[in-house]
């Protein structure tokens, strides 16, 4: 009994599967039809090996309308442009009647023509010729007159055992560790945003630097501490939501990729990266996981320069097309800090490639990225250090100051403000602000003398107005309190105050005329 066109199918599944690095998509129950694909391969992305005996060139039309029509179907699931079958058929001898149109040549699916199908047929006289020619080398096999069934489960074996060793080895790739951190942060930031609302609400600027929200100021007089602490807060439930969902999903991805420690250090340091290009390139004050989730897609990305096959197989043009996606978003919109996104992509793709993956090693790309790493954060802090006054916005440097009024650290909100403003243009917000610090603190001149430049900058201002008559009332200067309380009044006729201030001014000038 002949068992030669039984070995050659198995023998070419093996010299796929082992040589080519194909993988099984389909086995029959009968085993004698087989699918493999390999999305790398130019030539062949699918191919189709089927031991039957042909007989009628009819039936092979009809199967190759099949295998097309199959063939298609993977396209779509894959979500691919274009695909190439190849579709080999092992028999003793080929049809009987005319059959050359069908072999050697594309033919194509003909809705969308976008999954084409070569045959090729496999016999007893010409064997394997066809296939060594397209794929442009020998396939190593010995010829025998006769194979025996030891011959043929040899290769079967063979066949099987390593495409089950590579899906194998590829599923312990994902599963590193059982998620634990991920669930971790997703609860410590829920309750952390529960504490900022019932401290007076997570969108308030004085919550949010209370509970350690990215303020540069802050961190440039020495709290270093708050380029990590804004990873787990948020601003507003929306954020909330959005950060917590995405982090869920690419948390859980990450951690079983890269194991427990490893997550934990990526993460971390992800959003450390984020915070850090967000004091340089965004005066704001910022808060969010943005950073560090940004980091997760950085990591993703190192794990496809590590196994590009695998990656672009699995995930990888989802994975391009999100981030695309993201920061065309986080461009097109304002109030979302880029910078952070990008720090934190790039955090985790350093962050990634110094801790590799678990039970393997790339010394030389794990010291680079290292090296990298720190010559990195060495020269931007060096450059925040230079240029600390550029890296404060107004509205950030008032929201600082404000806070330091609310707790009568006057001393310190005057320091903080003055140095600002050497390193600023003024406005006169900052210099009103300015001014009432100095009224708190007794250096009244100089109150004056701002409140005077307030007034030049925008004469409508009536909060400027209203101290400086209070400064000249101090100083018994009636003509001059009594101007400034009137132009203030007259920006706020219906202000009480005002209309207190301009009656007692003119008691207390009455009163002086009179003594």
């Amino acid at each position: 009994m002949s068992f030669q066109e039984e070995f050659i199918f198995w023998r070419l599944a093996n010299y796929f599967i082992s040589e080519h690095e194909y993988r099984i998509i389909q086995l029959s129950k009968s085993q004698k039809e087989l699918w493999l694909e390999k999305m790398e391969n130019k030539k062949a992305q699918v191919i189709r090996i089927l031991h039957y005996n042909l007989d009628w060139s009819n039936w092979m039309q009809r199967d190759i309308q099949h295998t097309l029509a199959n063939g298609e179907s993977i396209r779509k699931q894959l979500h691919k442009r274009s695909l190439d079958v190849l579709n080999i058929y092992v028999t003793p001898y080929p049809p009987v009647d005319d059959y050359e149109y069908y072999i050697g040549k594309p033919l194509l699916y003909p809705k969308g023509e976008k999954t084409a199908v070569t045959s090729l047929i496999c016999d007893r006289q010409n064997q394997m010729k066809a296939i060594e020619e397209m794929m442009n080398e020998s396939i190593p096999v010995i010829l025998k007159e006769e194979y025996e069934e030891q011959d043929i489960a040899v290769e079967k074996q063979a066949a099987l055992s390593t495409a089950r060793k590579k899906v194998l080895s590829e599923k312990e790739l994902f599963e590193n560790g059982k998620p634990r951190f991920t669930y971790l942060f997703i609860a410590v930031q829920i309750i952390m945003f529960l504490l900022m609302e019932a401290a007076g609400g997570s969108t308030d600027s004085s919550v949010l630097i209370q509970f350690g929200a990215k303020a540069n100021w802050l961190i440039l007089e020495g709290e270093w501490w708050r380029l990590f602490t804004p990873i787990f807060l948020h601003i507003g439930i929306l954020h909330l939501v959005m950060n917590t969902f995405a982090l869920y999903y690419l948390g859980l991805t990450v951690e079983r990729l890269f194991g427990n420690c490893r997550f934990l250090f990526i993460y971390l340091f992800a959003g450390f990266f984020g915070s850090l290009a967000s004091l340089l390139f965004s005066q704001n004050i910022s808060a969010g996981a943005s950073g560090a989730i940004f980091g997760c897609f950085g990591a993703l990305l190192y794990f496809g320069t590590a196994f590009p096959k695998l990656f672009f197989r699995t995930m990888g043009t989802n994975i391009l097309v999100v981030i695309a996606i993201n920061l065309a978003f986080g461009f097109s919109m304002s109030g979302i800090d880029n910078a952070g996104h990008i720090g934190g992509l790039i955090g985790g793709f350093l962050a990634a490639a110094m801790v590799h993956l678990p039970k393997q090693k790339r010394i030389l790309v794990q010291v680079s990225a290292f090296l990298v790493s720190s010559a990195l954060i060495f020269g931007l802090f060096q450059y925040s250090i230079a240029n600390e006054g550029k890296l404060i916005d107004e509205q950030s440097a008032l929201v600082i100051a404000q806070d330091y009024v609310e707790k009568e650290d006057y001393d310190r909100a005057y320091t903080f403000l003055q140095e600002y403003e050497s390193q600023n243009e003024s406005t006169a917000n900052t210099l009103f602000l300015l001014s009432y610090i100095e009224i708190k603190t007794e250096r009244i001149e100089e109150a004056k003398q701002h409140l005077h430049q307030v007034i030049e900058m925008k004469s409508d201002f009536h909060e400027a107005l209203y101290n400086l008559s209070l400064i000249y009332l101090s100083e018994k200067n009636y003509l001059l309190a009594k101007q400034y309380a009137e132009e203030a009044l007259d920006i706020q006729p219906k202000n009480n105050e005002y209309n207190k201030l301009l009656t007692q001014i003119n008691e207390l000038e009455s009163a002086a005329s009179e003594s």
